[in-house]
């Protein structure tokens, strides 16, 4: 009987590990479809690329940017 019972349990556990290897395997699989289906659409339909200019910040001294650090920290205490 303890045999038995330890049969079935372990053929329920390789039914039920075969079920879940089998989604997961799709799942992968519908994605890398669903990947290449974009890839195709992106090269079809491109996206419009925005071009944004950076603007060169204004040059700060190093003893400006010093003091500015020793009168924050004094500011917390």
């Amino acid at each position: 009987m303890n045999l038995e019972m330890l049969k079935i349990g372990m053929i329920l556990m390789v039914i039920g590990m075969g079920f879940v290897m089998a989604f997961l395997l799709l799942m992968i699989g519908a994605m890398h479809l669903m990947s290449a289906v974009i890839a195709y659409l992106n090269k079809i339909y491109p996206e419009k690329v925005v071009v944004v200019e950076k603007h060169k910040a204004a040059a700060v001294r190093e003893d400006e940017a010093i003091a500015v650090a020793i009168a924050a920290v004094m500011a917390k205490r």
